[in-house]
């Protein structure tokens, strides 16, 4: 099914009302569940991520990253290219601009965007945009944020068996926490929420 997907398909499928919590929810620790019944606050800090589509030998693909250990909230955590938005910029533009600035992504087609996520331990307020280039991108990694560059088949997201969950202790406390085993990594908190409405709104 995966493979048979075509940008007009994915394009279309994220014009339908979105899931939203319903969706993120299936990947939140029990912990973030509370947060995200909440309207977030409003000193929040708006930022874009991009889940950036391509096709490679026959297959759907999308990078992850694995950011560098940089003394930051999300330090050394498994995350989509994105950032901050800076003045004048769209959230579209935001994504657009970081996953070029981070992986070198360039000349992408947006398809369309997800819900927002609130992100409690960076204060952020998170919008996804879906993208697409045509083949496999030539990727340039900053290596200031960068230390790994992943690249997920989009069919492990369909797949049961790569969601996971073990209690981890967060901030003191022991939790369950969900997440998704691409490879050595464990890909969890908003970005496996992110995408378990990707998953989902391309299962539909």
């Amino acid at each position: 099914m995966w493979h048979q997907l075509t940008q007009a398909d994915i394009r279309a499928a994220l014009q339908k009302p979105l899931p939203g919590i319903a969706a993120q929810i299936k990947l939140a620790p029990l912990v973030r569940i509370e947060s995200l019944r909440t309207a977030p606050p409003a000193d929040a800090r708006t930022a874009g991520v991009l889940i950036l589509l391509y096709q490679h030998e026959g297959a759907w693909y999308f990078p992850l990253m694995k950011r560098t250990e940089d003394g930051l909230t999300h330090g050394g955590q498994i995350s989509l290219p994105g950032g901050s938005q800076e003045a004048g910029e769209s959230l579209q533009e935001t994504a657009l601009r970081e996953a070029c600035e981070e992986i070198g992504a360039a000349h992408v087609e947006v398809l369309g965007q997800l819900s927002t996520l609130y992100i409690p331990p960076s204060n952020f307020l998170v919008t996804p945009t879906v993208g697409y280039v045509a083949g496999r991108p030539d990727f340039h990694c900053d290596p200031r944020e960068v230390a790994e560059l992943i690249e997920v088949p989009l069919s492990m997201l369909l797949d049961p068996q790569v969601v996971k969950r073990e209690p981890w202790t967060l901030r003191g406390t022991t939790v369950e926490v969900p997440f998704y085993q691409i490879g050595p990594h464990k890909v969890w908190g908003a970005t496996a929420m992110i995408l378990s409405e990707f998953s989902l709104v391309l299962a539909e």
